[in-house]
Protein backbone atom coordinates (compact mmCIF):
# COMPACT_ATOMS: atom_id res chain seq x y z
CA UNK A 1 0.00 0.00 0.00
CA UNK A 2 1.29 3.49 -1.14
CA UNK A 3 1.42 6.17 1.98
CA UNK A 4 0.16 9.31 1.29
CA UNK A 5 3.34 11.70 1.26
CA UNK A 6 2.86 15.86 1.27
CA UNK A 7 3.97 17.87 -1.96
CA UNK A 8 7.16 18.88 -2.76
CA UNK A 9 8.10 22.29 -2.93
CA UNK A 10 9.56 21.79 -6.56
CA UNK A 11 6.54 19.90 -7.37
CA UNK A 12 4.20 22.72 -6.20
CA UNK A 13 6.18 25.32 -8.16
CA UNK A 14 5.24 23.47 -11.15
CA UNK A 15 1.66 23.17 -10.12
CA UNK A 16 1.31 26.83 -9.46
CA UNK A 17 3.32 27.64 -12.51
CA UNK A 18 1.20 25.91 -14.75
CA UNK A 19 -2.18 27.40 -13.15
CA UNK A 20 -0.48 30.51 -13.87
CA UNK A 21 -0.46 30.46 -17.36
CA UNK A 22 -3.57 29.52 -18.10
CA UNK A 23 -5.11 32.73 -16.50
CA UNK A 24 -6.69 35.44 -18.07
CA UNK A 25 -4.36 38.72 -18.61
CA UNK A 26 -6.98 40.52 -15.39
CA UNK A 27 -6.63 37.30 -13.54
CA UNK A 28 -2.93 36.87 -13.91
CA UNK A 29 -2.18 40.94 -12.75
CA UNK A 30 -4.39 39.90 -9.52
CA UNK A 31 -1.88 36.79 -8.55
CA UNK A 32 1.19 38.98 -9.37
CA UNK A 33 -0.52 41.56 -6.78
CA UNK A 34 -1.14 38.56 -3.93
CA UNK A 35 1.51 35.45 -4.78
CA UNK A 36 4.07 35.05 -2.12
CA UNK A 37 6.76 32.70 -1.75
CA UNK A 38 5.25 29.34 -0.78
CA UNK A 39 5.17 28.94 3.22
CA UNK A 40 3.97 25.93 5.12
CA UNK A 41 1.42 26.94 7.17
CA UNK A 42 -0.56 25.19 10.29
CA UNK A 43 -3.83 23.75 9.46
CA UNK A 44 -5.90 21.51 12.21
CA UNK A 45 -6.36 19.20 12.34
CA UNK A 46 -6.07 18.33 8.77
CA UNK A 47 -2.84 19.92 8.26
CA UNK A 48 -0.61 18.11 10.73
CA UNK A 49 0.32 14.79 8.70
CA UNK A 50 1.50 17.01 6.32
CA UNK A 51 3.60 19.65 8.59
CA UNK A 52 0.67 22.37 7.11
CA UNK A 53 -0.06 22.85 3.80
CA UNK A 54 1.67 25.64 1.42
CA UNK A 55 0.00 29.19 1.23
CA UNK A 56 0.84 30.56 -1.84
CA UNK A 57 -0.85 33.90 -1.91
CA UNK A 58 -2.46 36.27 0.81
CA UNK A 59 -5.01 38.80 0.16
CA UNK A 60 -7.05 40.79 3.35
CA UNK A 61 -7.33 38.08 6.22
CA UNK A 62 -7.66 34.81 3.44
CA UNK A 63 -4.85 32.62 1.73
CA UNK A 64 -4.80 30.96 -1.32
CA UNK A 65 -3.10 26.98 -0.26
CA UNK A 66 -2.46 23.92 -1.88
CA UNK A 67 -4.37 20.88 -0.35
CA UNK A 68 -1.83 18.17 -1.19
CA UNK A 69 -4.30 15.68 1.09
CA UNK A 70 -7.24 16.75 -1.81
CA UNK A 71 -4.81 17.64 -4.68
CA UNK A 72 -6.76 21.15 -5.14
CA UNK A 73 -6.03 24.63 -4.19
CA UNK A 74 -8.29 26.54 -1.86
CA UNK A 75 -8.84 29.41 -0.54
CA UNK A 76 -9.22 29.88 3.50
CA UNK A 77 -9.59 32.61 6.28
CA UNK A 78 -6.68 33.19 8.70
CA UNK A 79 -7.41 34.89 12.21
CA UNK A 80 -3.31 34.91 13.35
CA UNK A 81 -0.54 34.89 10.51
CA UNK A 82 0.85 31.14 9.80
CA UNK A 83 -2.42 29.11 10.71
CA UNK A 84 -4.82 28.41 8.09
CA UNK A 85 -8.59 28.71 10.11
CA UNK A 86 -10.73 26.90 7.45
CA UNK A 87 -10.28 23.29 5.68
CA UNK A 88 -11.54 23.04 2.25
CA UNK A 89 -11.23 19.85 -0.17
CA UNK A 90 -11.60 21.01 -3.33
CA UNK A 91 -9.94 19.46 -6.24
CA UNK A 92 -9.50 23.36 -8.03
CA UNK A 93 -6.76 23.98 -10.25
CA UNK A 94 -5.03 27.29 -9.36
CA UNK A 95 -7.12 29.67 -11.77
CA UNK A 96 -10.30 28.55 -10.59
CA UNK A 97 -9.47 29.30 -7.06
CA UNK A 98 -8.58 32.88 -8.50
CA UNK A 99 -11.67 33.20 -9.84
CA UNK A 100 -13.55 32.70 -7.12
CA UNK A 101 -11.58 35.43 -5.43
CA UNK A 102 -12.02 37.94 -8.57
CA UNK A 103 -16.08 36.91 -8.22
CA UNK A 104 -15.64 37.53 -4.49
CA UNK A 105 -13.71 41.32 -5.26
CA UNK A 106 -15.92 42.35 -8.41
CA UNK A 107 -19.54 41.15 -7.35
CA UNK A 108 -19.58 41.07 -3.04
CA UNK A 109 -20.22 37.12 -3.44
CA UNK A 110 -17.95 35.12 -1.89
CA UNK A 111 -18.26 31.59 -3.41
CA UNK A 112 -16.14 29.99 -0.76
CA UNK A 113 -18.94 29.49 1.32
CA UNK A 114 -20.43 27.09 -0.78
CA UNK A 115 -17.69 24.90 -1.18
CA UNK A 116 -17.96 20.88 0.15
CA UNK A 117 -17.25 20.34 3.80
CA UNK A 118 -14.18 18.10 4.87
CA UNK A 119 -13.73 14.42 5.30
CA UNK A 120 -11.78 12.76 7.37
CA UNK A 121 -8.12 11.59 6.24
CA UNK A 122 -8.06 8.07 5.92
CA UNK A 123 -5.22 6.28 8.45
Amino acid sequence: MIRWQPIAEDALRKRVSQGASRMSASERRLWDAIRIEPEKWAQRPYGEAGNGFWVIAVIGRSVIWYNDIEDGFNRSNYTAYGTIDDYWCNQDELEVTLKYLMNAIDQGTDLVRMRRPPVPIPR
